[in-house]
């Protein structure tokens, strides 16, 4: 994969967009509100599913980078039990409901933390507040974080729904030369 350097994808290669993944729209699902036909770039799809919790734009880069979600999918379980994330077992790209999907509270404040200090370049896409992806999505579109709006220091991470899980958060606070991650659900 030549937009591939030192394990790293350039943030303007562009993906196509799949039929598959604009099913989650329809699915009901959280959205970046792409189309096919649409060739996103690397920066515009981690907006998509950091800001726009964009279930559409997980399933295109898992596409662009594995060939499919589901080789996708065991990369990614395969990588966190590198990191030490012992309780994550990945059905899917986007956390979309599946019985075989799970996640611990530990494992992603690992997520978190590594994420933070490996990434640092691109960890401010998480304080984003709104990304409109082409002028698509509805005026109400924000970052579901709510921390962001606090003024309290949070600078990051994201929050999560699903019927069985509930409602979860995983945030982050920098006030000086201290920060406190945090999860909860």
């Amino acid at each position: 994969f030549e937009a591939v350097r030192d394990g790293r994808v350039a943030m303007d290669t562009t993906f196509g967009v799949s039929s598959r993944a604009t099913e989650m729209t329809a699915r009901g699902g959280s959205t970046m509100y792409l189309q096919e036909g649409d060739r996103p770039t690397v920066e515009d799809l981690l907006r998509g599913m950091i800001v726009n919790s964009g279930n559409d734009a997980c399933i295109v880069v898992a596409e662009g980078l594995a060939g499919s979600e589901e080789a996708f999918s065991a990369q990614m379980t395969a990588r966190a039990r590198e990191l030490g994330m012992e309780h994550s077992n990945f059905a899917n790209s986007s956390g979309w409901p599946d019985p075989a999907h799970r996640m611990s509270m530990r494992d992603l404040g690992i997520l978190a933390r590594m994420l933070i200090e490996d990434f640092p370049e691109h960890y401010p896409l998480f304080a984003e507040t709104s990304f409109d992806y082409k002028d698509r999505a509805p005026a109400n579109a924000r970052n579901r974080n709510p921390l962001l709006r606090l003024g309290i220091g949070a600078d990051g991470l994201k929050t999560g729904h699903t019927s069985e899980a509930g409602y979860g958060l995983v945030g982050s606070v920098k006030q000086g030369d201290r920060r406190i991650i945090f999860a909860f659900s």
